[in-house]
């Protein structure tokens, strides 16, 4: 009985077992997909970042490039009041020489068309600063949108690891829990093993003892056998010593009958030979036929017929139980 509780409960063990190692599974599967989805949300934020580094960069490469623009405007404006300053200088020599004049001129001209392009060119990069600034902003914006977006994904994520965490909690305690009914019922199934094998063990003997109890019951048998022939023997012999005994007492009786039965006074006894109980006058005394010793009434009670006395007389207890056997040995 105890090994099929034991084989029960192995088998709810066991499939309590797969269950709870189906859930692990499924459980650890569904870790592995979220830590890939963290992963993968963690590369999209160092993405993220990396953009707005390469943005901030860009930024600052900007910076530079305005503040160094702002130096060379600084530089040829400076350059255009040296210029007219000496364009004064040229005028006033002008009157003093045309071709110096020409060639002033000329300078001036090439000097005009190149602030023309530098002015060109600052309006270019302004209107590049403007597109860069709008572009910022959008991006800073996106930026915003994806942090607010991974913050509630962290979130979420972060209250699913802390399910998954108290799952986890429960399922190694229950784990835990299995382990040790598992290892009280190894206990059990060892103690049981043990007390299998010692019953085998008595089973054994018991075999044994089997085998030793059939060898004496059939010695036994022959032995009762044996016993049985000795006691018909004995019977035999029984039976021939009593004919031999009956043949001695018909011999003594007979010699008595001739000698004389010794025959006792009534003074010479004063307790009953038998039952020893005193003789009074309530209790007589009285002789026995065939013996000539003295009882009381109640052991010689009986009467049988005598050779010496051939009808019925008083005989004791002893001597009717005897001339009776005699009877019958002699009948049969």
């Amino acid at each position: 009985v105890t090994k099929e509780d034991t084989k029960v409960e192995l088998d709810t063990y066991k499939q309590s077992r797969q269950g709870l190692d189906e859930m692990y599974s499924d459980v650890w599967k569904q870790l592995k997909e979220e830590k890939k989805i963290r992963l993968e949300l963690e590369k999209e934020l160092e993405l993220q970042i990396g953009m707005k580094t390469e943005m901030e960069i860009a930024m600052k490469l900007l910076e530079k490039d305005t503040h160094e623009k702002q130096d060379t405007l600084v530089a040829l404006r400076q350059q255009l009041e040296e210029v007219k300053a000496i364009n004064l200088q040229m005028f006033h020599k002008s009157q003093n020489a045309e071709c110096s004049l020409q060639q002033k001129t000329e300078a001036i001209s090439s000097f005009e068309g190149k602030t023309n392009e530098m002015m060109s060119s600052m309006k270019q990069m302004e209107e590049r600063l403007q597109h860069a600034e709008k572009a910022r902003q959008a991006a800073e914006e996106r930026c915003n949108k994806m942090k607010q977006e991974l913050a509630g994904r962290l979130d979420t994520c972060r209250q699913q690891m802390s399910q998954m965490d108290s799952k986890c909690t429960t399922l190694e305690k229950e784990l835990k829990s299995e382990k040790e009914q598992r290892q009280t019922l190894q206990r059990e199934l060892h103690q049981e093993k043990d007390a299998a094998t010692l019953l085998k063990t008595e089973l054994q003997q018991m075999e044994g003892l089997k085998k030793e109890l059939r060898k004496l019951q059939d010695e036994k048998q022959q032995l009762e056998k044996v016993c049985e022939e000795q006691e018909q023997a004995l019977q035999e012999m029984g039976l021939h010593l009593s004919q031999s005994k009956l043949k001695m007492e018909d011999i003594k009786e007979v010699n008595k009958a001739l000698k004389g039965h010794t025959w006792l006074k009534d003074d010479e006894a004063t307790h009953c030979k038998q039952c020893e109980k005193e003789f009074s006058i309530s209790r007589r005394k009285h002789h026995c036929r065939n013996c000539g010793d003295i009882f009381c009434n109640t052991c010689s009670s009986n009467e049988l017929a005598l050779p010496s006395y051939p009808k019925p007389v008083r005989v004791c207890d002893t001597c009717h139980t005897l001339l009776l056997q005699r009877c019958s040995s002699n009948s049969s």
